[in-house]
């Protein structure tokens, strides 16, 4: 059987993991630039006479009038619906991008965020007149703080980052309170080298010191953290499970050591979608913590657009939150700047309202058993894909044998097969041709590839994406040419990644 026949064979089988896997590049033709379909005279939209004397603006507020292409609306239309499917998402491929949680977003949610009472209230209405919205407001403050066993919520915060920020003012607030904390000195924060990268920017931004703690066998090292841990220690900023895909069974322990000495334990909630309805975090001696709703509660992900990042903190830290906050008095609801010793706005308004409308429908269509379902299919799903690559591609956490498994997420060091002279960014553009997109890629370990199915995944495209890793495996064992060159089949080769960061071009010469 030749290559490319063999090729076609696994195309057929994993579909549809990946409903463009059978396209080879060059069937369907290159999509020209918008600005190649320039047509001089050409206009998209007829604008309606004047119906007011016709004025010049100054100079000064003209300028320079940029030179954008002519094309007619259908064009435009065509244009890029052309570009979208082409699109790699997680609406029409499989998304195993570990850490990130790239999963379904259940259409209702768009639905929800689209209704007119939502979408067409004016941001500085009266109270009196957005008595709906801020009552669902409320409710998933409510909410929030009861799957985090937490007492305050703060939905200001417009993404994890964002929250993570929020979150270590609200603590340097209360430190610096003589009827809080009373501890100025507190200005070191502690992160385990398996803690996420915006967690230790996130203590920059906000002039604190970060101690990096080492990890032992994908955990906390307990000694490293108890010789770290003194009388200007703020917080520890840990992510559980981790992002090596293993909850801390240390975390009581954790906690205990650092309220002993005084500092305050921070939960990085990225990866709350494992324990989900199953633990919570107040529960493990957590004081902080922020959400990803688009990894929790299924809200859209990334892009640059919206997003929302809630801090929920015990009721010690409550008078330090951002204001704004929905209250409720009877039965009606407010936005309450009362609030002496907050750290003041960190958004605009009230925060990400629509993002927010999406979480309170998810949370509300799963309910509490649904909740709980959505972390427990998340790991069973993950174990299962862990178990059955496990003899191809070396998992250095996950030892059934051992009754070691993970959480929502794994990690592989794929080492047989690199040391076949294979880099590990060659297994992941390989998967492309199969339809899947690539893993996260060397973190939090070198040569790894960290992956998540998430919970919204179904066992036959579970069981297909095993068929592409052990065919990628087979491919790389035979020696074939097929990987070092991949991606065959995408739109486009193997870009210079390298050349494209140092020296990236982002105008087009007519732009």
């Amino acid at each position: 059987m030749s290559t490319a026949e063999a090729a076609q064979q696994v195309t057929d089988a994993v579909n549809p993991v990946g409903q463009h896997a059978v396209a080879h590049r060059g069937e369907r033709p290159a999509e020209p630039l918008i600005f190649e379909k320039h047509t001089p005279g050409v206009a998209g939209v007829d604008l309606p006479a004047l119906d007011v004397p016709e004025a010049a603006l100054p100079d000064a507020l003209v300028g320079d009038a940029p030179d954008l292409p002519e094309v007619g609306q259908l064009d435009v239309v065509r244009h890029y619906t052309h570009l979208a499917h082409r699109n790699f998402s997680v609406d029409d491929h499989f998304y195993p991008l570990g850490s990130c949680t790239m999963k379904y977003n259940p259409k209702i949610n768009e639905a929800a965020a689209a209704m007119p009472g939502v979408a067409h209230l004016h941001p500085l209405a009266d109270d009196v007149d957005a008595q709906g919205a801020l009552k669902l407001l409320h409710e998933v403050q409510s909410y929030l703080g009861e799957v985090a066993g937490l007492d305050a919520v703060s939905i200001q915060p417009c993404a994890g980052a964002h929250g993570e920020w929020t979150a270590l003012k609200v603590i340097r607030a209360y430190f610096n309170d003589p009827e809080g904390g009373n501890a100025p000195q507190r200005r070191t924060v502690l992160a385990p080298d398996t803690a996420h990268g915006t967690n230790f920017a996130s203590c920059t931004m906000c002039g604190a010191g970060v101690v990096q703690i080492k990890s032992k066998d994908g955990m906390v090292d307990m000694d490293a953290l108890r010789a770290a841990v003194n009388d200007e220690t703020a917080a520890l900023m840990i992510t559980n499970p981790n992002t090596a895909g293993l909850f801390d069974g240390q975390i009581m322990e954790i906690a205990e050591i650092l309220h002993d000495a005084g500092a305050l334990l921070y939960l990085d909630g990225a990866n709350m979608n494992a324990i989900l309805g199953v633990a919570r975090p107040g529960d493990f001696g957590v004081d902080v913590m922020h959400y990803n709703t688009h990894k929790t509660f299924s809200t859209p992900h990334g892009c640059g657009g919206p997003g929302a990042g809630p801090i929920a903190v015990r009721d010690f830290l409550a008078p330090y939150l951002p204001v704004p906050e929905v209250t409720k008095t009877g039965d009606t609801y407010a936005l309450s700047w009362d609030k002496p010793k907050s750290i003041g706005k960190v958004r605009s308004f009230v925060g990400q309202i629509g993002v927010l409308v999406r979480a309170w429908t998810y949370i509300r269509a799963c309910g509490p058993d649904g909740l709980k379902n959505v972390s427990e299919t998340a790991v069973l799903n993950a174990n299962y894909l862990a178990a059955k690559l496990r003899d191809r591609y070396t998992t250095p956490y996950f030892d059934p044998a051992a009754k070691r498994f993970c959480a929502h997420e794994f990690i592989t060091v794929p080492r047989a097969l690199l040391d076949k002279g294979i880099a590990l960014v060659d297994i992941a553009k390989r998967m492309i041709d199969y339809g899947v997109h690539p893993p996260t890629m060397h973190w939090p370990v070198h040569d790894c590839l960290m992956i998540e199915p998430t919970e919204t995944e179904s066992l036959s495209t579970l069981n297909k994406f095993v068929s592409v890793m052990l065919r990628i495996a087979d491919e790389i064992d035979a020696g074939s040419g097929d990987v070092p060159a991949a991606p065959q089949h995408a739109d486009v080769a193997r870009m210079d990644e390298v050349g494209a960061a140092r020296t990236p071009v982002l105008t087009h010469p007519k732009g």
